[in-house]
């Protein structure tokens, strides 16, 4: 995730109807199987979060409350994940006896390449 969209944990609110306020909430049909029920029924269900616009969905119960709840649920950990600090990454250095072994492999390749090589014609 970019930086440039992290929020202040405390911005985040704990009640769901105060998170729900600052979303926008689409529903939507949920496709896949259901048969005749499937394609009369909107009960699939995305919020965007207007703030940051983090976006979630879920389609998967036949009921948009439910649907509701979870998709609210998977919003919730997507803004503590944007929350979260990172540690900087501290780089590994490669070993001394792989950078040694890597050399070796060279040279050797190196010296099969110039066999391959036509002798020089500076013997006449």
């Amino acid at each position: 995730m970019n930086d440039e969209r992290a929020i202040d944990p405390a911005l985040i609110p704990e009640d769901d109807e105060a998170l729900l306020a600052e979303c926008r909430v689409e529903t939507f049909r949920s496709g896949g199987p259901g048969g005749q029920h499937q394609n009369v029924t909107e009960s699939g269900v995305r919020l965007v979060h207007l703030p940051t616009g983090v976006r979630t969905s879920s389609r998967t119960e036949r009921s948009q409350h439910r649907n509701r709840s979870i998709a609210l649920k998977r919003l919730r950990e997507k803004l503590e994940e944007l929350t979260r600090e990172r540690k900087p990454r501290v780089p590994t250095r490669v070993p001394r006896g792989q950078k040694k072994k890597r050399l070796e492999e060279k040279k050797r390749r190196g010296r099969a390449k110039r066999l391959r090589k036509p002798p020089d014609s500076d013997a006449d």
